[in-house]
């Protein structure tokens, strides 16, 4: 859309009020209305974008996910490395067995969390160094609602459990654990040594 330019009575009209008007920062250098207005510039066309034909193929394209954050097991395996990187390679090999185990399958939300709090400082104090938690990967909603749940309480929760105190401080590193011990239902729980 281009901007019409101003007829000469417009212009003259201006004028009439300018010289009426009172000046309110006279200190400041008149100047003259211009008798158009600058022409816009045209934006840029969009070029058409064929990269979903190629040689006469058509690609399906992969549909995303609705997901709005990462899953917890992606945000832990993306986490820094705070233990030796070579006792961690082997332990998410599966190669270092886990000292003690704690099953939360099942369990509520108020009865895990003092659980998995009792079990994790007795670990630490009785010097364990690699427990293992079982939470289940949990179960699929029967009706998903309009709000999005994650699948399995259990399984989102522990992290942050064991990211906050009490537990903070004796927690080195959570991954999720090797499918020979559990695979995406299970955690390795490195601990600190008690000083």
């Amino acid at each position: 859309m281009t901007r019409r330019k101003l007829t000469s009575e417009e212009i003259e009209l201006w004028r009439k009020v300018a010289k009426q008007a009172e000046r309110m920062h006279p200190e400041i250098p008149q100047t003259v209305h211009p008798t158009s207005l600058p022409k816009p510039k045209p934006k840029k066309t969009p070029k058409p974008r064929f990269e979903a034909f190629e040689m006469g193929q058509v690609h399906q394209a992969k549909p995303k996910p609705n997901d709005l954050k990462p899953s917890v097991t992606d945000t832990l395996r993306n986490l820094p490395v705070q233990m030796d990187t070579k006792a961690f390679g082997r332990m998410k090999r599966g190669k270092l067995k886990p000292e003690g185990k704690l099953d939360l399958h099942g369990m509520r939300v108020d009865t895990a969390h003092p659980a998995l709090i009792r079990f994790v400082l007795t670990a630490q104090a009785q010097g364990k160094r690699l427990v293992l938690v079982v939470t289940g990967k949990g179960k699929d909603r029967d009706e998903p609602g309009p709000i999005p749940t994650p699948r399995g309480v259990l399984r989102n929760q522990v992290p942050h459990w064991l990211s906050i105190p009490p537990l903070s401080q004796a927690v080195m590193q959570v991954t999720p654990a090797h499918i020979s011990h559990g695979g995406d239902g299970a955690y390795y729980v490195y601990l600190r040594r008690v000083r």
